[in-house]
């Protein structure tokens, strides 16, 4: 296999995203919501590996007629923000006006974001919350919080997209590389599980979620905190 073959093939992988986001929209729309999350899961999972492989394969050089920073941000944003946010509101978790606020300022909010030049920082982590919606709304659908403390979560990393606050990619964020990327390999599959139990996970499923997610929430602020913006 010619290196221009290996390079198409990442992007045809990468374009299976969109496939996997359609297939989670069907189920979105007859409220299957665990089918629907297993769907955005396995788009999450291929989003993570598709990077590494798209440059250890140099697509920029032997497939440049396809732009894979365009390919991923569209898909990104339809499994990311789009659907997730869709399913925040038909669920009933944040119906009547809170869900409509919930919808619009997601949309909007990550539509700006996922266009700002200024998203990445130095060491490849992300500046503001990097609009991983799919990620929070999966734990409201295991939490099943009242809708006001989903408006106050929404509300408050709707802002954060746009601060300057850290956040890592756990697997481009050389510090604590070797901890975030077994995390997030981690909060992939306590969420498949959590999705597969119909979001009424086991204990472990549970804590695991919880324990995951707070990590790659919160390890960019504390790195800032330890190392400065850039460290």
């Amino acid at each position: 296999m010619n290196n221009q073959i290996k390079a198409l093939t990442v992007h045809f992988l990468t374009a299976t995203g969109a496939v996997f986001a359609m297939l989670a929209m069907l189920e979105a729309i007859q409220k299957d919501w665990a089918m629907m999350f297993v769907w955005l899961i396995v788009a999450f999972a291929v989003d993570g590996i598709d990077g590494p492989l798209a440059r250890h394969y140099n697509v920029k050089k032997y497939a440049p007629q396809f732009d894979g920073v365009l390919l991923d941000l569209i898909i990104d944003y339809l499994t990311y923000v789009f659907i997730p946010a869709y399913a925040l509101y038909a669920s009933g978790l944040m119906d009547g006006w809170s869900g409509w606020v919930a919808i619009i300022v997601i949309t909007f909010g990550s539509a700006l974001y996922f266009c700002d030049t200024r998203m990445k920082t130095k060491d490849n982590s992300f500046s503001g919350f990097p609009g991983c919606w799919n990620m929070l709304i999966l734990v409201l659908f295991a939490l099943s919080p009242p809708w006001w403390a989903c408006l106050v979560l929404v509300a408050v990393l709707s802002v954060a997209m746009f601060l300057p606050i850290k956040f890592i990619h756990p697997v481009r964020t050389d510090r604590w590389r070797a901890v975030s990327l077994p995390m997030a390999l981690a909060w992939t599959v306590f969420a498949g599980f959590a999705a597969w139990e119909n979001f009424e996970p086991a204990t472990g499923v549970f804590w695991g979620l919880m324990v995951t997610s707070a990590y790659l929430l919160a390890a960019g602020a504390v790195q800032q905190v330890l190392h400065g913006p850039d460290g």
